[in-house]
């Protein structure tokens, strides 16, 4: 069945063909040698190339023909032939049937057994082809949106034929009437998709003449499809019935909970009703059980920037500041802040609302208002519990402010955040909290303010001249930074990006220009652009006298602060983001 060469190896192949390195070739053998791992999961585990390049090359070595799998070209009569809960498990997708000969994209062609047993079930020939995982994901996507199609069809069916009335309610969720009803799965697809394609919330309107379903994703909202509106009302049921909420009560907004499993990944779901014209509006915010930790330098932080922040949080005392709206990534920055702090040594409290990300070691309260747990009561507990450092979700009022600063000032490091658009804006906003000047000007130990950019996606990223205009603006931002002594001085890392940019005769930035693999938007991912400014003499002056935050933040860029937007600027000439993208997040 297959056609093995027994002296190249796929190690060979890829260097062969000039996507590893003669050292990487050498390191891949070494390690098979002391290890007695296989080439291939060597080269897996190292990510020396992408999917592709292994497939094809594995594909060379083993004579099995790779196949660019793509939604289009698969038949849908085709996927039928292997149930879908088969083709998930081995990862594999039928694309072509010619006489008894079905033709199967496999993430493993060399898996005997799967191939048997598809040959068992199916009646046909397997001839086995290799293909990657993201691939064969692709095109069962494309098969489960379908099978949502024919899904809506049949509950509007249902809806017509019983006149379905789930507000009447189930009193037993495991009934097998309630999970097996087309309502049902319709509300678990919305789900899956969600966690599958990273949607941070998922969006349920109802409209005059149906009902709009919205995803999240990368701060972005997209809409992916409209349900008919007669199945509004019974979707929404369906969630308030998951999540333990009063499914009569129509007339006011109601928050509730539930968890889901997709594969591996355990989701919290937190879900919220909102009465409209049209009927309830539901928003459901995905919280994922295990949030992933990320370094400073993985968030976005770099140079100067980097050095001040990680300086701040070592600090045995204080109190550090994260600021921006909803959404720029306040709870992830201090998230990654606490897992460097976390060790044996140290008693780590958070007060949060809710709690997002699980950091381990690490003792997080949720606050609960309705039992009199808030954040200025909870803060007030906290200190009897011998904490060294303390992290109180947000600051919304002069008495948790004043809670705060006093906590720093008794030998602990706090950490919280702020909504407001700018670093320098947080001082005067604690002042109109009722925080003494000369309280803040001992304790706060900096400020950091971010916003979230979106990333141009590397599959489909190309360069470009732009508009005279925009150049223009370009140019005078990374100007305003090299004019900056303190900053070039003592930022290599910045001054480097700004002395290329400066030397090059040509302007050239880029874009996405959309692919399958960012649903055509031209980005993937996310990266922060942050402002630091750190509590030094004169700023701390400025503090004591009630300056305005104009005067601040000029005083902090003299001293080497870069701002959102040159740092949003100087991300758009590395080819990182978009200028749009900037102008979106940073503009003020």
């Amino acid at each position: 069945m297959f056609k093995i060469d027994t002296i190249k190896t796929v190690a060979d192949v890829l260097y062969e063909n000039k996507l590893i390195s003669s050292d990487q070739l050498s390191a891949i053998k070494f390690e098979n040698v002391n290890t007695g791992k296989s080439i291939e999961q060597i080269i897996k585990e190292r990510g020396y190339v992408n999917s592709e390049d292994f497939a094809q090359a594995f594909g060379t070595v083993y004579g099995i023909e790779y196949v660019s799998l793509s939604p289009d070209q698969v038949e849908q009569k085709l996927l039928e032939i292997i149930p879908s809960t088969l083709s998930k498990k081995y990862k594999v997708v039928p694309f072509e049937l010619e006489e008894n000969r079905l033709s199967v994209a496999m993430v493993d062609p060399l898996d005997l057994q799967t191939i048997d047993f598809i040959e068992r079930k199916t009646g046909h020939k397997v001839i086995p082809f290799i293909t990657t995982e993201k691939n064969i994901d692709k095109v069962l996507e494309e098969q489960r949106g379908k099978e949502m199609g024919e899904e809506i069809h049949a509950a509007l069916e249902e809806i017509s034929q019983t006149t379905l009335k789930i507000e009447e309610g189930f009193s037993d969720l495991n009934d097998q009437t309630i999970r097996d009803a087309p309502i049902a799965r319709i509300v678990g697809m919305i789900l899956e998709t969600a966690v599958k394609i990273g949607a941070s919330d998922v969006h349920i309107e109802p409209e005059d003449t149906g009902s709009r379903l919205r995803y999240r994703i990368d701060g972005i909202l997209q809409e992916k499809r409209t349900l008919p509106k007669e199945m509004h009302d019974s979707v929404i049921a369906r969630i308030k019935i998951l999540a333990k909420m009063k499914i009569d009560e129509k007339r006011i907004p109601q928050d509730g909970r539930f968890k889901i499993q997709v594969g591996k990944t355990e989701t919290d779901l937190r879900i919220s009703t909102l009465p409209t014209i049209y009927g309830e509006k539901v928003v459901i915010r995905l919280l994922k059980e295990e949030g992933v930790i990320y370094s400073f330098r993985d968030l976005g932080m770099r140079g100067l920037t980097l050095k001040r922040f990680e300086e701040a949080s070592l600090q045995p005392n204080g109190m550090i500041l994260v600021t921006g709206p909803t959404g720029s990534g306040k709870t992830v920055t201090l998230a990654s802040a606490l897992s460097k702090l976390n060790t044996a040594r140290v008693n780590i409290v958070t007060l949060e609302d809710p709690v997002e990300i699980r950091v381990n070691g690490v003792n997080q309260v949720q606050v609960n208002p309705q039992a009199g747990l808030t954040f200025s009561s909870g803060l007030r507990s906290f200190l009897r519990q011998d904490p060294n450092i303390i992290m109180v979700g947000e600051i919304r009022d002069s008495e948790t402010a004043e809670l705060a600063v006093h906590a720093a000032l008794t030998g602990h490091l706090v950490l919280s955040t702020l909504h407001t658009n700018s670093a320098s804006g947080a001082i005067p906003r604690l002042l109109d909290m009722n925080v003494e000047s000369f309280l803040l000007a001992s304790t706060l130990n900096a400020v950091l303010a971010q916003r979230l950019i979106r990333r141009i996606c590397k599959d489909c990223i190309e360069e470009y001249e732009p508009p005279q205009e925009m150049k223009d603006t370009i140019s005078k931002t990374v100007k305003e930074i090299s004019e900056n002594k303190a900053l070039m001085l003592k930022d290599p890392e910045i001054a480097k990006v700004v002395k290329k940019f400066m030397s090059d005769k040509t302007i050239k930035i880029s874009r996405g220009k959309g692919c399958p693999k960012c649903g055509n938007s031209g980005y993937r991912g996310r990266l922060g652009i942050f402002e630091l400014l750190p509590m030094s003499d004169s700023v701390a002056h400025h503090t004591l006298e009630r300056s305005p935050a104009s005067k601040m933040e000029a005083t902090a860029i003299s001293e080497g602060m870069l701002t959102l937007l040159q740092d949003g600027y100087l991300r758009v000439v590395e080819g990182v983001t978009t200028i749009e993208e900037v102008m979106r997040v940073a503009k003020q």
